[in-house]
């Protein structure tokens, strides 16, 4: 791909920002997605998701379109459907896995069909999360429709009182039961597991955690079993697959190592995983041989080979 000639490439927006909770780290993903796809010779228009979207893009008529939001809009179909209605070869999941894996609930219903082995959860009134336990602490409270463990509350098993929510969660949150263990995550890129990277942390992997210097150590390959990473990296395939995800994502576990395989559990899938150099995906794709302009190269020749 390196020393394409700019009147062949084929034309790129990345689309970056928006209006959800996970701007900023949009904005972050789409500049390192735009200069890795400049390095590999495509010509790349950056884009920040507005109102005027659609007008945007058919003036500059891409030949892919791709996708570096996160979160809300970005990530859970909207967007998606925008460019399914104009036509526009995009990169990552489509209408309905997107939707699907945003959708905390409806995707751990999936798992669970498909023999994954999940947290027990219910959805319920914010109000009433505030005013009583509605599961046994310890228990973590979180929208049903976020990413970066946006707006995520942990109840001690000690807790006294309920958590006391911020008036901007949703009227509707999901209340899960609290996973001890360590934290593993696998990238799924293809049909295939790049690895299985431990994060480590001196607390709860927060936003702060994920995203500022220091918060949070990478350690790849996660220093565990061979029959506990073999698992992980099953079970992300898998849900990349019952999700019907397409491109990359990563697939996020809990392990307590305590009690060996029956202590691992999914927590989630993410269709839109962070795209910075040194986030877990590329990290793990370096790990596997695959350089940064390599991998989202990868990610938009998988997209132009679908139509």
């Amino acid at each position: 791909m390196v020393g394409r000639s700019s009147r062949t490439a084929p034309k790129v927006v990345v689309l970056m920002g928006g209006p959800s909770a996970e701007r900023e780290v949009s904005l972050s993903s789409g500049r390192e997605c735009a200069q890795a796809l400049r390095q590999a010779g495509y010509d790349v228009t950056e884009l920040d998701a507005g109102r005027d979207l659609p007008a945007r893009l058919a003036e500059i008529g891409p030949d892919v379109v791709f996708n570096a939001l996160h979160g809300r809009w970005g990530e859970d179909g909207c967007v998606q459907g925008v460019l399914e209605w104009l036509g526009l070869t995009y990169t990552h999941s489509g209408v309905l896995a997107s939707a699907l894996a945003m959708d905390k609930a409806r995707a751990k219903t999936a798992f669970r069909e498909a023999g994954l082995p999940v947290l027990e959860s219910v959805i319920a009134d914010a109000d009433d999360v505030r005013a009583r336990h509605v599961l046994p602490p310890p228990y973590v409270v979180k929208p049903n429709n976020e990413g970066s463990s946006v707006g995520v509350y942990i109840v001690h098993e000690l807790a006294n009182s309920p958590p006391n929510l911020s008036d901007q969660m949703p009227a509707q949150v999901m209340v899960e039961t609290y996973a001890p263990g360590r934290e593993l995550t696998v990238a799924v890129l293809g049909d295939r597991a790049l690895g299985v990277t431990e994060i480590v942390t001196t607390g709860w992997y927060d936003y702060d955690a994920k995203y500022k210097p220091g918060g949070s150590r990478h350690v790849i390959p996660a220093e565990i079993p061979e029959e506990i990473a073999a698992a992980c990296r099953d079970y992300a395939v898998r849900a990349h697959q019952v999700l019907g995800c397409r491109g990359l994502s990563r697939s996020d576990f809990r392990w307590d190592d305590t009690r060996g395989l029956d202590g691992l559990i999914i927590l989630e899938t993410n269709t839109q995983p962070g795209m910075t150099p040194t986030s877990l995906a590329p990290e793990q794709a370096a790990h596997a041989g695959m350089d940064f302009p390599a991998l989202c190269s990868w990610i938009v020749e998988e997209a132009r080979c679908r139509d």
